[in-house]
């Protein structure tokens, strides 16, 4: 059996907000990123970053010409209008923002698969009951960056609960090395064609567990030091623009006081107690969305079992919409969408 990260990011994912701080998803190379799934034994590594394909066809590339034993796949995390699809085996970018469906189509037109990433999260754009009458071809029932007690055992559930209807994967979601290996999706074979037709015939096998809370803290502090590297290195004039690379090109982009700052701020972050802090925060907020979430679990199973009656009556997945969607009365599910409380600064994806 063969071994596939199917959900990871490098540099090229772009940055992230929180409030009115913005920091990279990733400073990771995609080579170096290829390097640590080969050290830890995966077979297939799937390069998913936001609203990107170029990290992904360098990653491909370096493994093709310095490997023999791990095969790389093109994907994208893809930003819809109703939250995020993963698109594999793709030939180039998909725009940001569409609507699902026509984003699922254009996945499909470049004879890619479609998975949908952390679809029950609380606290990062997931599909939720979207799934229920789109066309995708797998859902990720352990994403390895959800260590809160909810997201991937509901997702277990449901897909548990409605066995053949979806492939099964599990993905790193690594936005650094530190939270690489944790999980991984098993596939009979161990190469990417194989892969692909496991998503299909529905044989995958969603394995591990998600990384610790401290391996997401670690990731803040690789961004933190990558950070200040390259902002060091773009004080001194030796940090050179690369094409698609837009974390090179915002930092050249700010002024110098900015980057000053921002190499100072990195070194508070950095030194202890704050990254402590941050997890010990961490913690405490997945624990308490968790138990708020776990608590509707009963009713949710209801309303999803009633979505899927209503799809299969009418045609299946990809040929009907849910009535709520286009009726003009209160969405019923809208309790279970979005966070279950309100954060205190608003979390934006942009590049």
């Amino acid at each position: 059996m063969g071994k596939a990260d199917t959900h990871l990011h490098t540099e090229y994912s772009g940055f992230q907000k929180l409030g009115f701080i913005k920091f990279p998803e990733s400073v990771a190379q995609p080579e170096r990123q290829v390097d640590k799934a080969r050290q830890l034994g995966l077979d297939v590594l799937c390069v998913t970053d936001h609203d990107e394909t170029h990290g992904a066809f360098i990653a491909q590339k370096y493994a093709q010409q310095k490997y023999d034993d791990i095969d790389v796949v093109v994907g994208e995390e893809v930003t819809t209008a109703d939250g995020e699809v993963i698109g594999l085996f793709l030939t180039e970018r998909i725009p940001e923002m569409l609507s699902v469906e026509e984003t699922i189509d254009r996945i499909r037109e470049q004879g890619g698969l479609t998975i949908a990433p952390h679809p029950f999260s609380f606290h990062v754009p997931g599909l939720k009951e979207r799934v229920l009458d789109l066309d995708l071809d797998g859902i990720e029932v352990i994403n390895g960056g959800h260590p809160d007690a909810y997201t991937n055992m509901f997702a277990r559930t449901v897909v548990d609960r409605y066995p053949g209807r979806w492939a099964e994967t599990s993905g790193s979601d690594a936005h650094s090395k530190y939270t690489i290996g944790y999980n991984w999706t098993e596939f009979p074979g161990n190469t990417a064609d194989d892969l692909r037709k496991a998503i299909l015939n529905k044989t995958t096998k969603a394995c591990g567990q998600a990384a610790p809370v401290f391996g997401q803290v670690q990731w803040s502090v690789d961004v933190v030091i990558g950070g200040q590297k390259l902002m060091y290195k773009s004080l001194t004039g030796r940090l050179k623009n690369v094409p698609k690379d837009h974390l090179i090109e915002k930092i050249n982009s700010i002024s110098d006081l900015y980057k000053a700052t921002g190499i100072f701020a990195g070194f508070l972050y950095v030194v202890p107690p704050i990254s402590f802090i941050a997890t010990i925060m961490s913690t405490s907020y997945l624990k308490k969305g968790s138990a708020k979430m776990i608590e509707s679990m009963p009713e949710r199973l209801e309303h999803i079992d009633a979505l899927i009656a209503e799809v299969d009556a009418n045609g299946g997945p990809g040929k009907c919409r849910p009535k709520y969607l286009d009726e003009k009365r209160d969405n019923p599910l809208a309790e279970y969408e979005g966070l279950p409380f309100k954060l205190p600064f608003k979390v934006s994806r942009n590049k």
